[in-house]
Formats: structure tokens, C-alpha cells, sequence
């Protein structure tokens, strides 16, 4: 029987800690949400990887190292209301739960909501559910957020989302322009939308957000 809270741990000392996650919260969350749950039966030996796992094909959980990143990026407050833009079979909006109030996952995939949705209650996220529809789009009936939580990468600028944004809310995601990418964060203040920039950070790009490349002769 494979040790997966000793997996846990260490994915959060040799994955996480290491790689300057300072806020504890995040730590925490990460160390007590059993990420084994939420991958299929044949990749729970690849559960807590330092890798993105695919859950379905082309469909993915980020990596712990810039999952984590990107938590800490986005300054969650206990009293924050938070979209989690691509939440796949739902580890993330788990742990999203564990750091703010409220949580709503949006996802396309309707068996992966369906794993979301029955798998949440199971590890004490109560505060959270997973709704479906299309990722670019949010959940407009739950804004305004003040964090939405983008699950992978864009190529292009997520201006629905952006508009769901409350004042002083955050939007982070992986902006990859090319082989490059960066974790960018989003904030409104005063109705305008600034970016900042935290880290290199590499994940699969979310459906819905690719550049749409013109016919080339």
C-alpha cells in the first residue's frame, strides 16, 4: 500500500518549500489535500510527480512547483471569493478551498466535473463546487472574484475573465508567448488592468486560449 501521506509531505518540502513558497497557508493546503484522489486509478504512482499529470488526454493537474508558485503569486485572503478557471477532475479548487472562502471551478469536461463534484465533499471542501461551461468565459453568476485561478497556460488575453475581476482582484496564469513562459499576474485597480510578472514557469496550454494562427501561403 503505497505511503501517500509521506508522499505528501515530501512533495511539499522538495517541491514546494524549496522553491521559495514562503506562505505557510499554501504549504498547509498542499500538504493536507490528498492529490491521489484526484488522478485515474493507472496514475497514482505519478500522483505527487514533479511533472504535469494528465488525467485525461490533453487535459492536466500543474506541476506542484508552479502550482504552488502561482498560489503564492496571487496573495489569496482567507476572505477572498475565487474562480478556478480549468479545474480539471478538481485538485486545485480543493486546495483553493483550504486558503480562501468561497471556490467555484468551472470546467467543459463533463466527467471531469463529475469526479470534481463527487470527489470535493470527500476531502472536506465544502466551501466549493465546480460548475460546467467554457473556460474562456468564467462564471459570470458567481463574479465579481477577487482572485481567478487560471490552471495552465494562455496565449491569449483572457478579457471575459478579466471582466469578472472585483476591484483589486487578481488574475494569474501562465502567459506563454512562444517557448517562453512566465506566470503573469492580472490586478484591477481603479477599473484599469495591470500586469506584473513573477516567474519562468512552463504548463500545458488551456483549451480555449490559443492564438488563432491566420492561413499562411
Amino acid at each position: 500500500m503505497p505511503d501517500y501521506l509521506a508522499q505528501r509531505i515530501n512533495m511539499v518540502e522538495s517541491q514546494v518549500r524549496v522553491n521559495d513558497v514562503t506562505d505557510v497557508r499554501v504549504q498547509n493546503a498542499m500538504r493536507d489535500i490528498p492529490r491521489e484522489r484526484f488522478v485515474p486509478t493507472s496514475r497514482k504512482a505519478t500522483a505527487y510527480a514533479d511533472a504535469p499529470l494528465e488525467v485525461v488526454q490533453g487535459r492536466f493537474l500543474m506541476e506542484p512547483r508552479a502550482f504552488a508558485k502561482m498560489l503564492q503569486l496571487a496573495e489569496i485572503k482567507p476572505t477572498d471569493n475565487i474562480l478556478d478557471v480549468g479545474s480539471a477532475t478538481g485538485y486545485s479548487t480543493a486546495v483553493l478551498a483550504r486558503i480562501g472562502a468561497k471556490v467555484t471551478g468551472v470546467e467543459q469536461d463533463a466527467d471531469l466535473v463529475r469526479v470534481g463534484v463527487e470527489t470535493l465533499p470527500t476531502v472536506g471542501a465544502s466551501n466549493a463546487n465546480v460548475v460546467q461551461g467554457a473556460l474562456p468565459e468564467g462564471h459570470k453568476a458567481g463574479a465579481p472574484y477577487d482572485v481567478i485561478f487560471v490552471n495552465g497556460a494562455i496565449e491569449t488575453r483572457p478579457g471575459v475573465l478579466l471582466g469578472q475581476l472585483a476591484e483589486g482582484g487578481r488574475l494569474v496564469a501562465v502567459v506563454k508567448a512562444g517557448a517562453s513562459g512566465h506566470a503573469t499576474v492580472f490586478v484591477k485597480e481603479q477599473g484599469q488592468i495591470g500586469t506584473r510578472t513573477g516567474f519562468d514557469a512552463d504548463a500545458p496550454i488551456l483549451p480555449g486560449f490559443r492564438e488563432k494562427v491566420g492561413f499562411v501561403f
